[in-house]
């Protein structure tokens, strides 16, 4: 071998050294992996030593997750398993994949136990205001549009075997995930890092949280904010200490349109067909998974905050609500019984958290029964 070949090898074999030794460099921590999904964000932070390579590893992980639910759930994708799902013939069973059926029947659950202020079968009401991937300008409906889908929207118009793994629509419905797909995909993420030895991390997909560990990796919680629910900048209005749990926010002030000095809601009520229309801003859910939070943030901003806060004592959630204050230009927050027992009444207390007890004789359900 020539003295250049030999020149060549050992520049070769010190530059993979060099690589190598790059690639097992521990990384500063927190480690933040961030990116666009779902016309939203992402991020994920992780509080525990990793090298480079292991990031790059799981945030390659962490995007094959993303990937897989938007390829199942997306309604703006030709190509999305639910859109093939949506144009099927109508009583037809059609064979979905276990991530769409587990999702399907936890709406089902939602949707009973909310008395229908959750149902997946409001995508066509969603497209007629112009908030989902039907082309439309943003104006109000005429009357009877509304009425002809609304009578189209309704669980008994999905029918989901579970066991069998399918799931037929018993009219055109359009089903839309959009109030429980992303988190899914924040449970998805979570318990993909977990798998994967991680302890300590904050999964953040659009604003739908989960912690697990400490955010120093040691003792301190991870710290929450909830938003002022205002045009804006985002601004936290209380900030709440939280390990092993996931958080879900639904609102009226980020989505919306305005017509005839009008604001509507992108939430729309599957039992009237149109926007919400309250005084309650903003739905914050705690729960040990974030898919049933979400559902159940979406389900409680359609309700409203007397008859929201009704539901989350009896079946145990633990939820916050800011509530826009007759003047119109600040706000009430209420808290569920089960939200100041995971976080303490003295906490919110020193918050201004009010907790909604309810009147006497009101049911207060232990736990989360109806949910599992």
């Amino acid at each position: 071998m020539s003295l250049s070949s030999h020149r060549h090898a050992f520049l070769t074999l010190l530059l993979a050294v060099l690589l190598a030794g790059c690639s097992e460099r521990t990384l500063e921590t927190p480690v933040t992996l961030e990116g666009d999904i779902f016309a939203t964000f992402y991020q994920v932070t992780i509080a525990e030593p990793i090298t480079a390579e292991r990031r790059d590893a799981l945030e390659a992980g962490i995007l094959a997750e993303l990937e897989a639910v938007d390829a199942s759930m997306s309604t703006y994708r030709d190509d999305a398993e639910l859109v093939a799902f949506n144009q099927a013939p109508v009583g037809e069973w059609q064979t979905l994949s276990a991530p769409l059926i587990e999702v399907l029947s936890l709406a089902h659950r939602v949707g009973e136990a909310s008395g229908g202020a959750f149902d997946v079968t409001v995508g066509g009401l969603v497209n007629l205001w112009s908030f989902g991937p039907e082309a439309r300008p943003r104006e109000v409906p005429q009357d009877t549009l509304i009425a002809e889908r609304l009578a189209e929207v309704g669980m008994d118009t999905l029918e989901v075997d579970a066991d069998q793994r399918r799931a037929r629509r018993l009219k055109d419905v359009f089903v839309d995930l959009s109030g429980v797909a992303k988190g899914h995909a924040t449970d998805r993420v979570a318990d993909y890092l977990a798998a994967q030895g991680i302890d300590n991390y904050l999964v953040n997909i659009g604003g739908e949280l989960e912690v697990a560990g400490h955010r120093d990796g040691e003792a301190e919680p991870w710290r929450i904010g909830v938003e002022i629910p205002r045009d804006g900048r985002p601004q936290a209005k209380h900030v709440l200490p939280l390990e092993a749990a996931s958080v879900a926010t639904s609102g009226d002030y980020r989505h919306y349109f305005e017509a005839d000095g009008r604001r509507y809601s992108h939430t729309i009520d599957p039992r009237t067909g149109r926007p919400i229309q309250h005084r309650l801003a903003s739905v914050t859910v705690v729960d040990a998974c974030n898919a049933r939070a979400d559902a159940w943030a979406t389900a409680m901003s359609v309700l409203g905050e007397d008859e929201g806060l009704a539901v989350a004592r009896e079946h145990g959630l633990a939820v916050l609500v800011l509530v826009r204050n007759a003047a119109g230009d600040g706000w009430e927050s209420l808290a569920s019984p089960a939200f100041a027992a995971r976080f303490g009444r003295d906490r919110l207390a020193e918050l201004g958290i009010e907790v909604a007890d309810g009147a006497a004789g009101d049911v207060a359900a232990e736990g989360p029964e109806a949910l599992e």
